[in-house]
């Protein structure tokens, strides 16, 4: 008598669309992954692995479009999401000399407390990795809790990092410093306009950058205050014509 029957130790492989075998190829490689099957014809068929995890890919249906970035994807979840993205930063500069925050691959930006980030490979699939313990809920559009310039911070940072929005991100920032910067206090003033900064240059958003860093140069910040701004952004690099750190 064989001992046959459902057991909770299933392993399910991500099935993603493929556009260019070619760079799909030259991607994950660069990122660390094995390429444990290749096959072009007579039809197309990648397998990686990576650490715990497989990600598949087969010819994408006509009429994929890889830049709208609809083609498909997965998620990854983890205990924790920084060592990952420490990870994959660290290969993308060995293999393209620099992060790749813009066009297509890339890879999200990710600060201290967050609980996500994705990947977006050269096909337009997004593998998103999530930690276990990330809040259930999101409050879309800023925390109820939240008012003025805070909420229209925290909706940002919703469409940033969960929702992969960086032009709603820009939208909601620039209308939240427009209605509430006023009464705002200094060092959320200071966030936002470092946040516009960050997505001006991932958005070639560009020509407002200079008005803004004036702003937030004129600013009155406590020394905790600059920090906490400068780690507010992916790069801080970005804000050193504007927030230069403060010498030891």
């Amino acid at each position: 008598m064989t001992d046959e029957q459902v057991r909770s130790n299933e392993t399910v492989v991500p099935m993603l669309h493929c556009v260019s075998p070619e760079e799909t190829l030259a991607f994950w490689s660069a990122l660390g992954f094995t390429v444990t099957y290749e096959q072009t014809k007579p039809y197309l068929y990648l397998a990686f692995r990576w650490s715990g995890f497989d990600l598949n890919y087969n010819g994408a249906p006509d009429g994929v479009d890889p830049s709208a970035e609809r083609t498909g994807g997965c998620v990854v979840m983890v205990d924790a999401v920084a060592p990952y993205h420490a990870t994959f930063s660290e290969a993308m500069r060995r293999a393209y000399g620099r992060v790749l925050v813009k066009g297509q691959p890339r890879m999200t930006r990710y600060r201290p407390g967050t609980s996500r980030f994705t990947v977006i490979d050269p096909s337009g699939n997004s593998i998103t990795f999530i930690q276990r313990d990330e809040p259930a809920e999101l409050e879309y559009g800023g925390s109820k809790r939240l008012h003025g310039l805070a909420r229209a911070l925290d909706n940002a940072r919703i469409l940033r990092e969960f929702k992969n929005d960086d032009r709603a991100a820009f939208r909601a920032l620039t209308l939240g410093l427009s209605r509430h910067g006023e009464a705002a206090p200094a060092v959320e003033r200071a966030q936002v306009l470092a946040a516009l900064i960050e997505l001006a240059d991932l958005l070639a958003e560009r020509q407002r950058v200079p008005e803004w860093g004036a702003r937030l140069r004129a600013l009155p910040l406590t020394a905790e205050e600059r920090e906490q701004v400068r780690l507010d952004v992916a790069d801080p690099a970005v804000l050193a014509p504007w927030l230069p750190k403060a010498e030891a």
